[in-house]
């Protein structure tokens, strides 16, 4: 679904990824973890256009996108939860809903969001930006369900919330999973997104240090070996 071959980026003159190879296949889930600053969003909003590789290759869905924009990886079905919610503050829930939602299909995206968080169904009027920390990340959640996406790129969907909250969050996703879609995961909780993927990559200063499948971290040192961190920190 998503492959990255020797992916050079950064902001400006200033490199932070330094030949990234990755790859996402189709209905898979792959964890990206490592410390803070080790290039984790850098490589995330590179995949989805954000940010204009300096050099390597970028292929979604079999098709050579580097150097496109974010809405040509959205059309191609690339769906990209940022960190900080990603929501649109100062319009209601039902219109942040609505604007997500595919032309027609407004009152059928409403329903998902409140089949899948109940709490949003009360609500629909509310301003976006009044809701809690753990709604307003409840509602940028749903853009994976209504937008109908093949890769759902989730950025520390858990960051600042509560411990009930997070459980809710870890259970969208793996509903979202449910539906066929792939999804490249970067999270603070490492043992949360051991537990829901097939695959982990492992990256420090910007670049890979470690790929394989997650149960190859349980019981050994690799995080400690490269990362200077146990593997039950973060939860």
């Amino acid at each position: 679904m998503l492959e990255l071959h020797d992916v050079t980026a950064g902001y400006g003159d200033t490199v932070v990824l330094r030949g990234v190879t990755l790859e996402v296949p189709d209905s898979t889930v792959v964890a990206l973890l490592g410390p803070n600053g080790a290039g984790k969003t850098t490589l995330l909003r590179t995949a989805s256009g954000l940010i204009r590789p300096m050099g390597g290759r970028i292929v979604l869905a079999g098709e050579d996108v580097t150097g496109r924009k974010a809405y040509h990886m959205a059309r191609r079905g690339l769906c990209h939860l940022p960190e900080g919610r990603g929501i649109f503050p100062s319009l209601s829930v039902r219109d942040n809903l609505v604007l997500e939602s595919p032309k027609g299909r407004e009152g059928e995206s409403i329903a998902q969001a409140v089949e899948a968080f109940p709490v949003l169904g009360t609500r629909l009027r509310q301003m976006a930006g009044s809701l809690s920390g753990g709604e307003q990340q409840m509602l940028a959640l749903v853009r994976g369900f209504v937008t109908n996406p093949k890769l759902v790129v989730v950025d520390e969907a858990s960051l600042g919330l509560a411990p009930l909250v997070v459980d809710q969050i870890f259970e969208t996703l793996r509903r979202i999973v449910a539906t066929g879609a792939a999804l490249l995961l970067v999270e603070q909780y490492v043992n949360r997104a051991l537990d829901l993927a097939d695959h982990v990559y492992l990256m420090n200063r910007g670049q890979i240090v470690f790929s394989g499948p997650s149960d190859q971290l349980r019981g050994e040192e690799v995080f400690e070996r490269y990362l200077g961190i146990e593997v039950g920190a973060g939860g």
